[in-house]
């Protein structure tokens, strides 16, 4: 990192930005309805102030995945997953800290070989990450680029509707909370039963029976059942015994894909709109 300038990251949702002298004077992310900026004002810190503050925890979420989150908490506060599979292991989601003992508990699970992030409020410190695991490619849709505050040659663009990566996963674009959202199918995860990793694109709730989908989580604005219908319909085709939300232990053990399904039919008729889900 060059002396004259830092990462700044924006505290409110953990955003790291393009090395600069000065913080940046605002956070587009945070400026967007389905975010907010900090009640205080825009607040920054950098990344070696939070290696200083913080540190990971690694800790087993399933079979195959472990989380790796800040604390104290930090920002969203969400979890990053790393997934091992057979031919490499994938970072999906992001978080802001990285440092030498991250490094180093990431390297004995493997490492990575790519990373992939449902949608920009987790994009974080994503190219540092990438950086530090031999610039590893960063798979975004292209329908948020818009949204990426530090740009790097690693960031793969994809477009369409599935993106198929190594070890059977599988990227699905599902638009809803962002037009870009996307999820992450393993074929091989649970024994063969299938894993979908969501984010907060399909949000696994308090009572883990359920999911849900929303426009703003913070704002609590939620999605016309348009988009509920095209989300359901996107993962309909996958099988998946679990969900792995976004949060520490945010995760549907069992019967993940019928809970999809009845999730968006109580969703569509508590707005009212009882259609079933997949059809408009």
């Amino acid at each position: 990192m060059s002396e004259e300038g830092k990462s700044w990251i924006c505290t409110t949702c953990g955003t790291q930005y393009e090395v600069a002298v000065s913080p940046p004077k605002n956070c587009p992310i945070c400026e967007d309805e389905r975010q907010f900026v900090n009640w205080n004002g825009q607040d920054w810190t950098t990344l070696s102030d939070l290696q200083r503050s913080h540190q990971n925890l690694f800790k087993p979420q399933g079979p195959g995945i472990t989380g790796i989150g800040i604390t104290p908490k930090f920002a969203i506060g969400q979890r990053a997953l790393l997934v091992q599979t057979g031919e490499g292991n994938l970072l999906w989601d992001c978080i802001s800290l990285i440092d030498e003992a991250t490094n180093e508990a990431v390297r004995a699970l493997g490492g990575i070989s790519a990373i992939a992030i449902s949608h920009p409020h987790y994009y974080s410190s994503m190219v540092e990450w990438s950086d530090n695991f031999g610039d590893v490619p960063i798979y975004i849709h292209a329908d948020d680029q818009r949204w990426v505050m530090r740009p790097s040659p690693n960031i793969v663009f994809w477009k369409g509707e599935q993106e198929k990566l190594f070890g059977n996963l599988t990227l699905i674009r599902c638009g809803g909370h962002f037009e870009g959202g996307m999820v992450l199918h393993w074929a091989d995860g649970e024994e063969q039963a299938g894993a979908l990793l969501t984010g907060d694109i399909i949000q696994v709730v308090q009572d883990r029976r359920f999911v849900s989908f929303m426009w703003s989580y913070p704002n609590y604005i939620p999605l016309p059942a348009s988009a509920v219908n095209r989300i359901v319909q996107s993962v309909r085709s996958f099988n998946f015994k679990r969900i792995y939300g976004a949060w520490w232990d945010a995760i549907v053990e069992n019967d993940g894909k019928a809970a999809v399904e009845r999730s968006a039919t109580r969703y569509l008729e508590a707005i009212g709109d009882p259609t079933k889900p997949g059809y408009s």
